[in-house]
């Protein structure tokens, strides 16, 4: 397979936790110390890792950027981090702490001037946009208000200042290891060619992954499948060997 495969660290309060369909008040804690899950995933080839942090979302700011840089010093993985990047005090405080991306979600639907002026300063290799979706609109503020802008719509905002890498996620889907809305991600990839569309929610098991691999989706976030031992370390190990 050539699709990149990138297991999901969400944070709550320094846990490493999986919320259903974006619910807080539905959480499941499955590590105490999110690291010993960065160093299993490691351990399989995993090159890198999507580390959410759902306190900053809320607060508006990050906060868990403590386990952030004890997860950067004690790795090797490429961590993309997201939740509360909305000042560019806030990016330089993830990217000082050992973040190899940022995802900017909320930001770049209420002030998209920032986010192009940082696409420009930082470079299009290093920001993320986070398209989250509820019922076909995007959804900000750690999915907490849905705004009136559709996922394409935001997208194409940017492809003037260079956007090179979205994560799309069906809000809907997410956690509920129902499978991939894998039509949205296809017909998004066929509109932004030059973009990385990323896949988030709903993975259940390895053949969600093939079939967006074949539809030539080029990454994808797993989450609560990898929690719940639908997808397992071995059959990820496996993969990455064949790849």
């Amino acid at each position: 397979m050539k699709i990149t495969i990138i297991p999901a660290t969400d944070l709550i309060e320094g846990h490493c936790v999986r919320l259903t369909q974006g619910d807080y008040a539905r959480q499941t804690i499955y590590y105490r110390d999110p690291l010993e899950a960065a160093l299993r995933f490691e351990g399989t080839g995993i090159r890198r890792l999507h580390l959410v942090d759902l306190d900053g979302a809320k607060a508006s700011e990050p906060c868990n950027l403590r386990t952030l840089e004890r997860i950067a010093t004690r790795t090797s993985l490429e961590i993309q981090y997201g939740g509360g990047i909305k000042s560019r005090e806030a990016l330089h405080s993830v990217f000082d702490a050992g973040a190899r991306r940022a995802i900017c979600g909320s930001i770049a639907v209420s002030r998209p001037e920032l986010f192009a002026a940082w696409l420009t300063e930082f470079g299009p290799e290093r920001l993320i946009l986070g398209a989250d979706i509820r019922d076909g609109r995007v959804a900000v503020k750690g999915w907490l208000e849905t705004s009136p802008t559709t996922a394409d719509a935001l997208i194409r905002q940017f492809l003037p200042h260079g956007l090179e890498q979205v994560i799309c996620t069906d809000i809907s889907r997410d956690g509920m290891l129902c499978g991939p809305s894998a039509e949205l991600y296809a017909d998004l990839q066929r509109q932004f060619p030059t973009v990385e569309i990323t896949v988030s929610g709903g993975i259940s098991s390895m053949d969600d992954i093939r079939r967006l691999d074949r539809q030539q989706l080029r990454s994808v976030i797993v989450g609560k499948a990898l929690y719940e031992g639908r997808i397992t370390l071995q059959e990820l190990e496996r993969c990455l060997q064949n790849e």
